[in-house]
């Protein structure tokens, strides 16, 4: 099979040959003969340095029928999808791209790992619900033949979230939203909630809604190496790397009330490979933008967002980092272990962590407290003096709506989105990942439907406020 290594910036260039390939009938025994085919290279072509014989196993393919920018919990769950709703085993071609192997600043890995179905609307109830089946049941999924079983370490202690008397309403209203989309969720006065959990302070407390299934907290990691262990077993490729472009072609389109627009398909995605001015194009047919809180510059690389104001072509995808803090503390006395994920009326929250009386928590800054973004230091003074450790991780903050952008751009025909779900996007990306999946093979949504978090409401300007996000 030949190879194609560009250096960053210059058109196709050099040829590469893989070890072991066959030529005219001819195999190479490549452990004793490369010494001699340098030789007999060299006489052939003098002066030249023999660069034909580079390793080009670290290279993405040439081809892939659907390349997934971001090897996160979401694209991870996509690839997992395709590769599961396919009709015949190895009927799609999928390549994943990841710029960092290790997932030191991935937010899947820097999550509370937390799930839960109290939500105001009903696709995130049923995208929350689907993932806490699927991952009751992960290693019927996730299973791999010679593999050990993947546990979650699920702790089933629910979310118990408080509310003020000015938000009392609201809580009762989306509870009603909630059981109707069959989550287990009730409602508690002050005077219950002090008789089921002593230790709470009820001051300033006028209901509680506590989640009694399906809601509590698992190994993130776990999920994350769980999903990428099994999409290998299924065939997809993985590339250690970062997308810098895409070569696309346009057609101009005439819509009903006869306006100009201009409908693009992406045909080729370079990757630029780690450590290396080189980048590898990778033909193909479909992109799924899974990059969480850098999502927007890879819409941007497709041309998402260049045009006039007000206009669909000027629309961006409105997806940016924001960092949120976790902080660790010791408390000997504090709370036993049925203790729930709390979140009380400030918006800071907690849950334990293990059986050493450790617990973690934090909560969210409000617009003019939002910390700066460009790197994952920590502010010990944000929550309180006395933690033992904490850490800091990335949202991808859908800044119009909060919520996750699903399925594809109407004018980059060809780039299917999973992302923004600012904050929730662990929990439901096994839901997310089958719609996306859904989407791209069948055209529709058909196991739940996410046409509201479609891109086109940027444009139209109808948002799908959640109002609970922790």
């Amino acid at each position: 099979m030949i190879r194609r290594v560009l250096p960053h910036g210059m058109g196709r260039g050099r040829l590469t040959r893989r070890p072991g390939t066959r030529r005219g009938g001819f195999s190479l025994d490549w452990d004793g003969k490369v010494s001699e085919i340098k030789k007999k290279i060299k006489s052939i072509l003098p002066g030249r340095s023999c660069d034909l014989l580079q390793d080009t196993s670290h290279l993405p393919p040439e081809h892939s029928d659907v390349v997934i920018v971001g090897g996160g919990v979401l694209g991870l769950s996509v690839a997992y999808w395709l590769k599961k709703l396919e009709s015949r085993r190895g009927a799609i071609r999928v390549l994943v791209v990841e710029r960092d192997h290790t997932y030191s600043q991935a937010s899947t890995g820097l999550s509370v790992g937390g799930i839960c179905q109290q939500f105001s609307l009903p696709e995130n109830i049923q995208l929350s619900l689907f993932s806490a089946s699927f991952l009751r049941n992960i290693n019927e999924y996730l299973a791999v033949v010679d593999a050990p079983p993947l546990d979650l370490q699920f702790n089933p202690s629910g979310y118990l979230l408080l509310a003020s008397e000015k938000d009392a309403a609201a809580m009762e209203s989306n509870v009603k939203v909630q059981r109707q989309e069959g989550a287990k969720v009730s409602l508690m006065s002050p005077d219950q909630l002090r008789n089921k959990f002593p230790w709470i302070n009820t001051e300033g407390v006028a209901l509680a809604s506590y989640g009694m299934e399906d809601e509590g907290w698992f190994d993130p990691w776990c999920l994350l190496q769980g999903l990428r262990r099994k999409v290998q077993s299924l065939g997809v490729l993985f590339c250690q790397g970062e997308v810098t472009r895409f070569l696309s072609s346009s057609q101009r389109m005439l819509t009903t009330d006869d306006k100009a627009v201009v409908l693009k398909r992406i045909h080729e995605v370079h990757v630029k490979m780690d450590r290396s001015l080189e980048y590898q194009p990778v033909e193909c047919a479909i992109v799924i933008n899974a990059a969480g809180a850098w999502s927007s510059q890879i819409a941007a690389l497709a041309g998402i967002g260049e045009g006039p104001p007000g206009t669909l072509q000027g629309t961006k995808l409105p997806v940016e980092p924001r960092k949120r803090y976790v902080y660790v503390w010791h408390c000997p006395q504090g709370p036993g272990l049925e203790t729930p994920l709390v979140a009380d009326t400030s918006g800071a929250y907690f849950r334990r962590e293990g059986l050493g009386s450790n617990y973690l928590g934090g909560r969210s800054p409000t617009e003019q407290e939002e910390p700066d973004p460009a790197n994952l230091e920590v502010d010990h003074d944000f929550f309180q003096d006395k933690v033992q450790s904490a850490w800091a991780g990335y949202y991808d903050y859908n800044t119009f709506d909060q919520n996750g952008v699903v399925g594809p751009h109407p004018l980059v025909v060809n780039m299917y989105f999973a992302t923004g779900f600012s904050g929730h996007g662990l929990q439901q990306a096994p839901g997310v990942g089958r719609a996306v999946a859904e989407m791209v093979l069948k055209g529709r949504f058909q196991t739940i439907n996410l046409s509201p978090f479609l891109f086109t409401r940027f444009y139209l300007g109808e948002k799908i406020q959640e109002n609970n996000i922790i």
